[in-house]
């Protein structure tokens, strides 16, 4: 039979694991969003060498999704099928992504659909563009 001390410990002892849990989820959430905005830096620093716009702000990126594991995939895509500079790019996204702390197994999926266009683009590099 619970007693009245013993119920009142029983439902500390819940309320300090429930915080806990939440502690957790908040500290993995912070630790996730820094992850994530540590890549989207270093994706600022990527430049196709024909176009002085970054791929983040070109819109070459459409996800970023980081797992609790530090997997990361990246979908992008090219301003055309046949750039020539695909190699390049892709190879500095690695190199530049992988570096980022938290980021373990890079996976980058170069995919086309739906394909790029300049409204893709950020506000700020269609003024660098000269489409604003």
């Amino acid at each position: 039979m619970l007693t009245k001390a013993s119920y009142k410990i029983d439902v500390c002892a819940k309320i300090d694991v429930f915080l806990q849990y939440i502690n957790y989820n908040i500290l993995m959430e912070t630790n996730f969003l820094q992850v994530e905005e540590a890549i989207v830096k270093m994706l600022k620093t990527v430049y196709d060498p024909e176009i002085p716009v970054n791929v983040y702000d070109l819109g070459l990126i459409y996800t970023i999704d980081v797992e609790e594991n530090g997997d990361t995939n990246i979908d992008m895509t090219l301003t055309a099928p046949n750039c020539p500079a695909a190699d390049f790019i892709l190879e500095d996204v690695r190199m530049k992504v992988e570096s980022v702390e938290g980021v373990k197994n890079l996976n980058i999926n170069l995919v086309f659909e739906p394909a790029w266009d300049k409204d893709m683009m950020s506000e700020e590099a269609q003024l660098e563009l000269g489409f604003l």
